[in-house]
């Protein structure tokens, strides 16, 4: 196989983790034979230092021409100044819109050797295996916002589209999988729950 890859380490413990991942990739090409093309690229606060944008234009650019985006952390004290004109998670949101990036899949599972290191019994985590689905592209991130000193307004809207694609993907997801299903624009949320798998 061969793949291009962008590198974007990010800020904080970013960096130090995906220096732990490109070890696991180079691990992984070298036994089976893979061809990788990695490039890193500035993301976030630390382009906000190097070039006063957090997703500088020849980023994404080199993020579209990819065959895939390995991203650490953004963020961070320096950068989350309530003065500060630009801020790291404003790259974030544009990197995720123009890729069209829509579906968090986020999975819980508990290695039995850290079982003891959760603050819940081992008991109650052993054997836990969750995937989480999360949209990450709607109005919740991108409506409408207002203030004025008399009121303030942030619209949640999504598409019928939007919604559609993200359930997909989790329907899709909970096919193999004893299913619980939130659904919650905010104040309304509507529960459900199913023993068997999604047909």
């Amino acid at each position: 196989m061969r793949a291009r890859i962008a590198v974007l380490p990010g800020d904080g413990i970013g960096p130090e983790v995906i220096a732990a991942g490109l070890h696991c990739l180079r691990a992984v090409a070298a036994r089976f034979g893979h061809e990788l093309e990695l490039e890193e690229l500035p993301f976030g606060g630390a382009a906000i230092d190097a070039c006063a944008d957090p997703l500088p234009a020849a980023t994404l650019a080199a993020c579209r021409a990819a065959d895939a985006v390995l991203l650490g952390a953004i963020g961070g004290p320096k950068w989350s100044q309530p003065e500060a004109p630009v801020r790291p998670e404003t790259g974030l949101l544009r990197l995720r819109k123009e890729l069209g990036v829509y579906a968090n899949l986020r999975p819980v599972k508990v290695h039995p050797a850290l079982a003891s290191a959760s603050t819940l019994r081992p008991e109650i985590v052993q054997d836990v295996d969750l995937i989480f689905v999360r949209e990450l592209t709607g109005g919740i991130y991108f409506g409408a916002k207002t203030r004025t000193q008399d009121s303030a307004s942030d619209v949640c809207a999504y598409t019928r589209a939007e919604v559609e694609r993200i359930a997909r993907v989790a329907f899709g997801a909970a096919r193999s999988r004893v299913t619980s299903v939130r659904v919650s624009p905010r104040a309304r949320a509507a529960t459900w729950s199913s023993s068997t798998p999604w047909r």
